[in-house]
């Protein structure tokens, strides 16, 4: 078994009620970013992103954007 970091903008946006391109505009990160992280298509993370996206959502621990779950290995 495996472990993959999962980024959880989708999530995120949905509990502040807000859309990417709205989480994009307040959190001054690219919409295409955005996207790219909530549907795993992104192979690295920019922290700089996460500190911006935390400060636009008023969070403060880095769990409730990012966590690593269990996958099963191919």
């Amino acid at each position: 078994m495996g472990k993959q970091v999962i980024v959880k903008i989708a999530k995120l946006a949905k509990a502040h009620h807000i859309s990417l391109r709205e989480l994009s505009r307040i959190s001054d990160v690219r919409h295409a970013a955005l996207s790219e992280l909530s549907n795993g298509k992104r192979e690295s993370i920019n922290f700089g992103h996460i500190e911006r996206i935390a400060a636009a959502l008023n969070i403060h621990d880095i769990r409730e954007i990012i966590d690593l779950v269990d996958v099963e290995e191919e």
